[in-house]
């Protein structure tokens, strides 16, 4: 959860209010924020065990008293001042939401253009978005605020600059169009804004003296983001004057000053999404100082290819409105609360979801989600911004209807008892991805692609998150793959006990059919020096004593166990089991129809089959065997192994 450190008397006077801590530390609570902390730069100072100051130095320091405030962690519009105070007056009901608009300036046409080298750009950081704030006015108040915004998001939405990495330029010092390219480190000198006083460097130079000197240490954890790209990512004027080296520094030449009026934002990025909603949240938050306020410039971004043609184009920021719906019965239920729809409509209005309007016979609200809503998702997203808006304190606590008493779901409890048990075999835990590849789920396991069988992601970020998977098999090795360095002289075991998702066209859950359903699968797997067939068997053989199966007389007869009747002692006479619950081993074929059956080396397979009382029939309830060589080579593996996957569902 994001911190924004704020003087209070700022704070009031964009407030237009004041207020004593404990009235504020209220106002805070009811706004859905907190007051973490009342302090001031020399109490900081004083209490600091890293930054060390002389009793002089800190005698120099403010005693003005500051608010640490924790924003959520996806409410970006409320990392400044600006923004924190806009929503608590229009909670406040002192002013209404604004309205953002997107004019054309004289900054617009050719030299409000960036013009993206595609090729180039496309190997280190494809995506470019760009506005102009006109005739803004800085104070150093507003200036410093400007700054730590861009900080702020730098921590949180732009993942420490590699997602996005903001640039800002005073639009006066530089003449467009602009060009977004990507080029050797050697051809791109400039004079950094950091430090300005050493004159121009290139690029690959500047990297190594960032990495080395210790006055600009701050810059040195975005270093290795670009260092050993062969191409740099750069920002020129049409004078070929270096604007920013993203994601690292900016060029002194178009610095921002205090005097500055025109302001050129860009947000080169490796997340579309992301970038826009940066660029959104900046121009939204710094547009209140522009001679017209609210007021934003657009950009047009072009990307062209090797032979000079517009592959593609669009204009930003976006600064779009969307329209969200939740249901008024959901909204009441979920809260706790009895409103009428018109009472929750006109809620909206302080949360700045409005104008909202009431559908389908006043059943059905829609709101209209301004660009500072970027964290407005999904109904409930809604229903939490009504809570605030009604007032948490005003909601009366009542005793519930039902009287139940909680615990743990048998599923669960019996997957937290293997996972010890596996533990104590010698077995390490892993937890995986629950998204992979089609090539990882499916065609890397030698299986067939089968679209009705996994459930698909319609727009995936990556190639790597494709389909759920519907196996953990992938996950357990890719985790061989990335571990190379371990030993595997006396085996490396692995396994994990996690949910995987298949395709069910009848399931349904509260009368609604989601399509699909997870089942609770346990999958272990060992790499060595040998295939370790015996010791996964074994394994099999352990779960199954667990579980309280017995094993079918017929493969108690094949296991080498000495009975009674050979003069031995009857083993199976001291196992507990379940009356009617029998499992055996049997062979896999290769070619046979088990949708699995390729992925194991021929004749090194088998199937566990189950017989319970709820059917009449045995039922497969996993595979195990010695993996096939194509396998091991596709996911890069060394060293022979030996996989299990069961179906736990089946023996609850």
């Amino acid at each position: 959860m994001p911190t924004v450190a704020l003087e209070k008397d700022q704070l009031f006077t964009h407030l237009g209010r004041t207020y004593t801590d404990d009235e504020f530390d209220e106002l805070c609570f009811e706004f859905g924020v907190e007051l973490d902390e009342i302090t001031s730069e020399r109490e900081e100072a004083e209490k600091s065990s890293t930054v060390k100051l002389s009793k002089q130095q800190i005698a120099e320091l403010s005693e003005n008293v500051i608010y640490k405030i924790d924003i959520p962690a996806n409410r970006y519009d409320l990392l400044c001042v600006e923004g924190l105070c806009r929503g608590l007056r229009i909670f406040l009901g002192d002013q209404d939401a604004p309205e953002y608009t997107i004019v054309e300036g004289e900054g617009a046409g050719g030299s409000a253009t960036v013009t993206v080298i595609k090729t180039n750009t496309d190997t280190i950081r494809p995506f470019v978005v760009a506005a102009i704030l006109k005739d803004v006015v800085f104070t150093p108040e507003r200036y410093a605020s400007f700054i730590d915004l861009q900080d702020q998001l730098h921590r949180n939405l732009c993942r420490q600059r590699t997602l996005v990495a903001i640039g800002t330029h005073d639009l006066d010092t530089v003449e467009g169009p602009f060009v977004y390219d990507a080029r050797p480190p050697t051809e791109i000198e400039f004079v950094p804004l950091t430090p300005d006083d050493r004159g121009a460097f290139n690029a690959k130079d500047l990297m190594e003296y960032y990495e080395t000197e210790v006055a600009v240490k701050h810059l040195k954890p975005y270093v290795p983001i670009i260092k050993n790209s062969p191409l740099y990512p750069v920002i020129v004027d049409s004078q070929n004057r270096v604007l920013s080296l993203p994601p690292i520094i900016n060029g002194t030449h178009s610095k921002i000053t205090l005097d500055t009026k025109n302001v050129f934002i860009e947000c080169t990025a490796t997340d579309l999404t992301k970038a826009n909603i940066v660029l959104d949240t900046v121009v939204t938050m710094f547009s209140e100082y522009c001679a017209k306020p609210f007021t934003v410039v657009p950009v047009k971004v072009d990307y062209q290819d090797d032979s000079g043609n517009i592959v593609d184009s669009y204009v930003s920021p976006m600064l779009s409105k969307r329209r969200e719906t939740a249901k008024i019965d959901f909204c009441n239920s979920l809260i706790g609360i009895n409103l009428s729809p018109t009472e929750i409509q006109n809620l909206c209005n302080k949360v700045q979801l409005g104008p909202a309007q009431l559908l389908e016979n006043d059943t059905i609200l829609e709101v209209t989600v301004p660009p500072t809503r970027s964290d407005i998702l999904h109904a409930v997203d809604i229903a939490e911004d009504i809570a605030i808006a009604y007032g948490y304190n005003n909601i009366v606590k009542r005793v519930p209807k039902t009287n139940t008493v909680g615990g743990a779901e048998p599923l669960n409890q019996v997957g937290d008892l293997l996972r010890e048990e596996i533990g104590r075999a010698g077995y390490t835990e892993v937890l995986t991805h629950g998204l992979c590849s089609i090539h990882d789920n499916f065609t890397a396991l030698q299986c067939p692609v089968r679209e009705d069988w996994a459930v698909s992601l319609s727009n995936p970020a990556n190639i790597e998150y494709q389909v759920v998977r519907t196996t953990l098999l992938p996950g357990l090795l890719k985790t061989f793959q990335h571990n190379k360095s371990a030993s595997f002289a006396q085996g490396f075991k692995l396994f994990e006990i996690s949910d995987a998702v298949v395709i069910d066209r009848e399931n349904s859950i509260t009368d609604t059919i989601v399509g699909a359903r997870n089942v609770r699968k346990l999958c272990a797997a060992y790499a060595g020096p040998t295939s370790g067939f015996e010791i996964i068997h074994g394994l099999v053989d352990r779960i199954m004593t667990l579980m309280e199966v017995a094993p079918e007389a017929s493969y108690v007869a094949t296991s080498g166990k000495k009975s009674s009747a050979t003069g031995g002692a009857d083993e199976e006479k001291y196992r507990i089991s379940r009356e009617g619950w029998y499992y055996t081993i049997a062979e896999l074929p290769y070619n046979g129809n088990a949708h699995e059956s390729k992925m194991y080396f021929p004749g090194r397979a088998a199937q566990v089959l189950l017989t319970k009382p709820s059917h009449k029939e045995k039922i497969r309830v996993g595979t195990f065997g010695i993996l096939h060589p194509l396998v091991l080579k596709n996911f890069d593996i060394q060293y022979p192994s030996s996989v299990v996957e069961i179906d736990l569902e089946e023996l609850m």
